[in-house]
């Protein structure tokens, strides 16, 4: 039996301008994307994650995890994590959006919204120990959210909802000239787990 949907189909370039983000929706059945979701709950490394805001020590009701070919070092917001060895599920998930996208992937970084309540604020991903101008692939497993992107000098919004199994790829210039957010909501009470896979130089 096969699980995994037709995945050779892709939105149009979300973004108007300085940029690439393309969707793909749902490349699991909703089977194996349940599957994973559990999998991911019970079997990840999850832990708090942690920031320092204007001197101060911020811990997240939001967790994360961080996995990766080797123990690479990852710092962002002015906090360092190192690379745990990658799942059976993580590898699984990982061939399938390699195939999928053609491009390799090193690490991914977790991150698990326990309500709608949870989200993350504006930022960018351009850390210098990222591939600059690389694929990141985004996977959501759990309750469906909206997303959303905003240009960085024009402040033009572009949201998108990302249902459950769904494939979302942020690319190119991207980073440079975009902030992107997962907004906090009252109206998701359901998990979320996203599992964003990208390259460390």
């Amino acid at each position: 039996m096969n699980l995994f949907k037709n995945t050779n189909t892709r939105s149009l370039n979300l973004l108007p301008f300085d940029g690439e983000v393309y969707y793909y929706g749902s490349i699991f059945h909703s089977e194996e994307a349940d599957n994973y979701f559990v999998n991911l709950m019970n079997k990840i490394e999850w832990k708090n994650d942690e920031a320092i805001l204007f001197g101060k020590h911020i811990i997240t009701k939001r967790k994360v995890a961080w996995y990766g070919d080797y123990r690479y070092s990852y710092t962002y917001s002015k906090t360092t994590k190192d690379a745990l060895p990658w799942t059976e599920d993580l590898i699984k998930i990982k061939s399938l959006i390699e195939k999928v996208l053609n491009y390799k992937f090193n690490s991914c970084l977790l991150n698990l919204y326990h309500t709608g309540e949870e989200g993350m604020a504006w930022h960018s991903d351009d850390e210098k120990s990222l591939e600059r101008q690389g694929i990141i692939a985004s996977v959501s497993f759990g309750a469906e959210r909206k997303f959303a992107f905003r240009h960085k000098k024009t402040k033009q919004v572009i949201p998108i909802n990302l249902e459950a199994g769904s494939l979302l790829t942020m690319q190119g210039t991207t980073q440079d000239y975009w902030l992107h957010r997962l907004p906090p909501t009252k109206k998701v009470s359901r998990p979320r787990i996203n599992c964003t896979f990208r390259n460390m130089r």
